[in-house]
């Protein structure tokens, strides 16, 4: 089961995010970057932070420690933004937060080359989870000891939005992939095709959606109930994988 922290202090907004996730501290004295429930894509990015950050850390992909924060409307008074103040008490209770990497800079193709096997593994990861959004303009990626960490994920499943569970989509291609920042770099796509199909189950899906919290489900666009959302998610990954050829076929298209 993830940690649970409770939020203690507002420290800084990114607003370089698109739904302005914010550096908190915690009452552990950590500090986090929080993704609030109450932002413009709802508790939907939540839900794809936690299930694909954590299939990418089971694939041994680098990935901040993901928890979950439950965040007290209140923290809302101290703050003078109001723009910040809304956010903060529309998003009272259980929120999502990455554990903060102090000192990470954000990936430059310019500045570090990716290596061939690792971009592959990424490319395929991302065409697999469907993940729109690892492209030059914000790749989502950090360098943080010198390590490559994957950060960022809430516009991943982008299908899930207004989804009425059917996961018939989950047989079709990628064809954003082509936007993809580390594409160029992405010449080993079989072999990474190999080893992460070999290392994910059925198992690990279902243990990792299983604990999505039933908050994060009962939106105004829910299609059921979150038990019967859950098993979407299971069955529309696995079923994804089963049929992963489309999208691998399509990442060698596009590379040419």
């Amino acid at each position: 089961m993830p940690r649970t922290v409770h939020v203690t202090r507002y420290v800084t907004p990114l607003r370089e995010g698109g739904s302005m996730p914010a550096v908190v501290e915690a009452d552990d004295d950590g500090l986090y970057v929080l993704k609030f429930r109450g932002a413009g894509q709802g508790s939907r990015a939540l839900v794809a932070e936690w299930i694909v950050g954590e299939l990418a850390r089971r694939l041994g992909f680098e990935v901040p420690e993901i928890v979950f924060a439950e965040l007290d409307p209140i923290l809302a008074r101290t703050e003078g933004d109001p723009e910040i103040q809304e956010l903060i008490r529309a998003s009272g209770g259980l929120n999502l937060a990455l554990d903060y990497l102090p000192g990470a800079a954000n990936f430059d193709p310019l500045a570090w080359t990716p290596d061939p096997a690792l971009a592959s593994r990424i490319v395929w990861f991302d065409a697999f989870t469907s993940n729109v959004d690892r492209s030059s303009r914000n790749p989502n990626m950090m360098l943080w000891h010198g390590r490559l960490h994957l950060i960022d994920h809430g516009a991943a499943l982008y299908f899930h939005h207004g989804w009425d569970g059917d996961t018939t989509r989950a047989e079709a291609g990628f064809p954003l992939i082509r936007d993809h920042v580390l594409l160029p770099w992405a010449s080993e796509i079989e072999t990474a095709d190999a080893e992460l199909s070999a290392r994910l189950s059925d198992a690990d899906v279902a243990g990792i959606v299983a604990q999505v919290p039933d908050d994060w489900l009962r939106t105004p666009d829910a299609f059921g109930e979150p038990d019967a959302q859950r098993a979407a998610y299971v069955d529309y990954l696995c079923r994804r994988l089963r049929h992963r050829d489309a999208f691998v076929e399509e990442i060698r298209h596009v590379r040419g």
